[in-house]
């Protein structure tokens, strides 16, 4: 009987892995379906808890990282604070010539003849609202492009080139290509951080970021756009809109969604290079993020 009672709980333990392997994989052809007849280049990673909950499809494509690079800007500015450099309490001054950009501003509009704000106000603005003069601003006192790229570089985030900022950037369209991720980097960056195991961010730096994340007020929600319950969701967009030829560079979301249970996962979604309305490729990062809810939810 013992014998048979431990063939049992192998076989039990074998049939569980297996169908666990087959959802993961039935999960990649739910978004092999959706992206079938897409005119869209997607790069998609997702993480989950577990490992083993864990796919990605052209995870490792260079594709734009349009204003999700504001995330990592912000992390990169945060990283001066936490050294002393800087203090969220800090006032800068913005002058007529900074709002004078052309680019989409809130600021801009909150304050048309210039304002000082606090530093922690500018990154607000940066992140939650996408603001192309906070952006500018940021980078400046971040220490340029490069600075924030190398920055990211040292914490282990590779795949990734950070060459211009917001006003450079969108001066010319192709040069969106040379601030760059990958999906994998992107979620990467997001686990590294949300995670902070070996303390990157401050407690008041981390608390800071992903209340700011957790407000984000662009892209129409996208990540969330199909989720029950109105979860949590620390996220953000970015996109490029179209050029002259119909063409858009860059329409993403990469975020961390909280399930009703207490965990979590990282989705990143960069469509890029896309034929397609920009309603379709909103909903092409809604039905990933749906079918990725319902995956871990009911596993």
């Amino acid at each position: 009987m013992n014998k048979i009672l431990v063939l049992l709980i192998i076989l039990f333990s074998l049939t569980f892995s297996h169908s666990k392997g087959q959802s993961i994989d039935t999960l990649k052809q739910q978004i092999n379906r959706i992206l079938a007849d897409k005119d869209a280049m997607v790069g998609i990673a997702i993480m989950g808890p577990n490992p083993n909950d864990t796919l990605s499809i052209n995870g490792d494509v260079h594709l734009p990282l349009q204003s999700v690079f504001k995330y990592h800007l912000a992390l990169a500015a945060l990283n001066q604070v936490d050294k002393g450099k800087m203090n969220l309490k800090d006032k800068i001054t913005i002058t007529a010539a900074d709002l004078n950009n052309n680019l989409w501003s809130p600021i801009r509009k909150k304050h048309p003849k210039g304002a000082e704000l606090t530093l922690a106000e500018i990154i607000k603005y940066t992140v939650a609202y996408s603001d192309n003069v906070g952006c500018d601003l940021l980078f400046k006192l971040a220490g340029g492009p490069n600075a924030v790229e190398s920055y990211l570089h040292q914490m282990g985030i590779m795949e990734l080139a950070i060459k211009y900022n917001e006003g450079t950037q969108q001066s010319v369209w192709e040069r969106q290509y040379e601030n760059w991720t990958t999906a994998k980097a992107a979620n990467k960056a997001l686990k590294i951080f949300f995670e902070n195991s070996n303390q990157q961010l401050t407690p008041e730096s981390y608390n800071f970021l992903w209340k700011v994340m957790k407000g984000s007020k662009t892209g129409k929600t996208t990540i969330k756009a199909f989720l029950p319950h109105n979860p949590e969701v620390a996220h953000k967009t970015g996109h490029s809109g179209k050029n002259k030829d119909g063409l858009t560079g860059a329409q993403n979301d990469i975020g961390i969604i909280f399930l009703p249970n207490g965990t979590y996962f990282y989705l990143s979604v960069l469509v890029s290079d896309s034929k397609e309305d920009s309603e379709v490729n909103q909903k092409i990062i809604a039905d990933i993020a749906k079918l990725t809810w319902d995956y871990f939810e009911n596993n």
